[in-house]
């Protein structure tokens, strides 16, 4: 797996990727590690290019666990080399008895929570990107992404349709941008992407710029960071409800120290740390 120097996503001396074998345990799939308040949670299946099994599904579903919590106040989802994911399992799926993959969706489970959890997610994209694949990357709130990635909605190709993950992707896109991909499975590169607004950010370093947004996140007030993540998914806010929201906000204990650290030209306590 990769793993990252002492710093993190966010420090100050950010590092390049390290590869240490000892790692994760034999067999797991997924890892998560939380390092100054940074959950960077790993998909590390190559053999079959990080497709979408059940064991995978499930250890990201584990891994959400552990990233969800106080102490967390950023998310990053990355991937071994060479490809970030390739969508579904097919193998396994031949395989499946009917109905096994109904009930209980851990895939639709997974998507919800990267959009739902309180922290901001970001999706660190170095590979290939296909099908489901799209669907667990476009779920993060950042998407940062290699400019030579490439993307395809392959599910018409082999007789289904991108369905769970037309939820996130249509939150992102215009359903007119999407008609071509969705609707012939050809490929597509980052900048179209990008036009698209599937991703927000197309770099030839891709950890640098996701040390940029981790140390971005990290300088925000952690609820106050929550708050806005909450009003940018919300479908439609009532002038209403943003009203009650920012008066509640002005009189957080966070406003108050964030008033105090301007008057005084220092950072604010949650900052003084970097990981809060």
């Amino acid at each position: 797996m990769v793993v990252w120097h002492s710093d993190g996503w966010g420090g100050r001396g950010m590092g390049r990727p390290v590869r240490l074998a000892t790692v994760g345990r034999v067999g797991e799939l997924v890892h998560c590690s939380v390092e100054r308040g940074v959950a960077t949670i790993t998909l590390d299946s190559p053999a079959n290019r990080n497709a979408l099994s059940r064991q995978l599904v499930t250890e990201l579903n584990l891994a959400l666990d552990r990233a969800e919590q106080p102490d967390v106040r950023a998310v990053v989802l990355t991937h071994t080399a060479p490809v970030f994911c390739a969508g579904a399992d097919l193998k396994e799926r031949a395989t499946a008895e009917p109905g096994s993959q109904a009930a209980g969706n851990p895939m639709a489970s997974a998507i919800e929570r990267l959009g739902t959890m309180a922290a901001p997610t970001i999706a660190a994209v170095d590979g290939p990107v296909r099908a489901g694949g799209v669907g667990i990357m476009a779920a993060c709130d950042l998407v940062v992404v290699n400019s030579a990635v490439t993307f395809a909605f392959t599910e018409v190709r082999i007789g289904v349709a991108p369905a769970i993950i037309s939820v996130p992707i249509l939150a992102r896109c215009g359903w007119s941008k999407l008609a071509a991909p969705f609707l012939t499975g050809e490929t597509f590169d980052a900048a179209t992407a990008k036009d698209m607004g599937l991703i927000t950010h197309v770099t030839d370093d891709v950890a640098a710029t996701v040390a940029g947004l981790v140390a971005g996140i990290l300088a925000g007030a952690p609820k106050a960071v929550a708050a806005t993540k909450r009003v940018l998914r919300q479908a439609q806010p009532t002038m209403a409800e943003m009203t009650t929201l920012s008066e509640a906000l002005f009189r957080s204990d966070e406003a108050a120290e964030g008033m105090r650290a301007f008057a005084e030209k220092r950072p604010p306590d949650w900052a003084a740390g970097g990981g809060g």
